[in-house]
């Protein structure tokens, strides 16, 4: 498992190429959930997700012979445009390859940035065509199973322990679970006694399902919201998160995209389903854990076009 030594290492390595996010109360959100409400703004983080900080880590290791012969993702969405942008602000060719459900945007993007993008039929078989690529030569930069990269978004972890107020438990979205092995690893030993909580969709429940299981275990994949659809968790971040975090909650798809409408309305920020889902979350630890509670919320990205929230809305029947 990683050290917060580790963190504050990745802290330095990738200071200078991603944004230290603003850590702000949230009035609005404090008013919709009756709790004082901190919000990590990660949307607003280079590529759109925290998904740069890691991806720059990784990048920032290889060596010259690496480099030349470039790098391989798999994604989504976000980790895909992570990847593709900071390669090439890198000077480093990269493959990405995703899934036919990831968002449009997320393939236009990381092709504009000069990535080569691959389209696979599943997420599964995404996962399985990286193994080709590897065979190539190419180095893989791994969405979440890479201690380098877990290190690295923990830096989100180690800004909210500095910059936010007084907190008691704090939400993390999880896809495969580098995010929340490390934030959680950072919380833990910065904020001694902040529960930290993980949230998945229904129908992309990797690290529940690993929860249940003793370690991670294949899942059917059925939600929209690519950016968590993992199809699996790794060992790595399983025991992360087995060790850390307090629980991890469940939220269907439609309380995911009005969550996304709830973060408009009452907090100014235009965010995908994959931090959405936090909303409906937050009530349920309030729920659990009674009064006294200050949320801290990991608004972990904002990549989804008008007409993607137009058509997630439509299909739900949401305003």
């Amino acid at each position: 498992m990683i050290t917060v030594p580790d963190v504050e290492a990745a802290a330095e390595r990738i200071a200078g190429h991603v944004v230290r996010t603003p850590t702000v109360p949230s009035p609005g959100l404090s008013a919709l959930l009756g709790a004082p409400v901190t919000a990590k703004l990660e949307l607003l983080q280079r590529t759109g997700s925290f998904k740069a900080r890691g991806a720059t880590a990784k990048l920032l290791t290889l060596g010259g012979a690496q480099r030349a012969v470039g790098v391989v993702a798999v994604s989504g969405g976000n980790h895909g445009i992570a990847v593709a942008v900071m390669a090439g602000a890198l000077g480093i060719e990269a493959t990405v390859v995703m899934p036919r459900s990831a968002p449009g945007r997320a393939v236009d993007i990381a092709e504009a940035s000069g990535a080569s993008v691959v389209l696979a039929d599943t997420m599964h078989d995404a996962f399985a065509l990286v193994d080709e690529f590897r065979a190539k030569g190419l180095t893989l930069v791994h969405p979440f199973d890479d201690p380098v990269v877990i290190a690295a978004q923990g830096t989100v972890g180690l800004e909210l322990a500095e910059d936010a107020g007084e907190l008691t438990d704090v939400l993390v979205s999880i896809g495969g679970g580098g995010l929340i092995a490390g934030i959680a690893t950072a919380l833990h030993a910065r904020r001694p006694g902040v529960r930290v909580w993980g949230v998945e969709t229904e129908g992309a429940r990797a690290m529940s399902a690993a929860l249940a299981s003793g370690g991670p275990v294949p899942v059917k994949l059925s939600s929209i919201v690519s950016t968590l659809s993992a199809p699996s968790a790794s060992q790595l971040t399983y025991e992360h998160v087995s060790a850390l975090v307090t629980d991890v909650l469940t939220v269907t798809d439609a309380e995911a995209v009005q969550g996304v409408l709830d973060l408009a309305d009452h907090a100014k920020l235009w965010a995908e389903p994959a931090a959405g889902c936090l909303l409906p979350a937050a009530r349920q630890v309030l729920e659990r854990v009674g009064g006294g509670a200050r949320i801290g919320l990991v608004v972990c990205g904002g990549n989804a076009s008008a007409a993607d929230m137009t058509a997630w809305a439509e299909r739900f029947g949401l305003r």
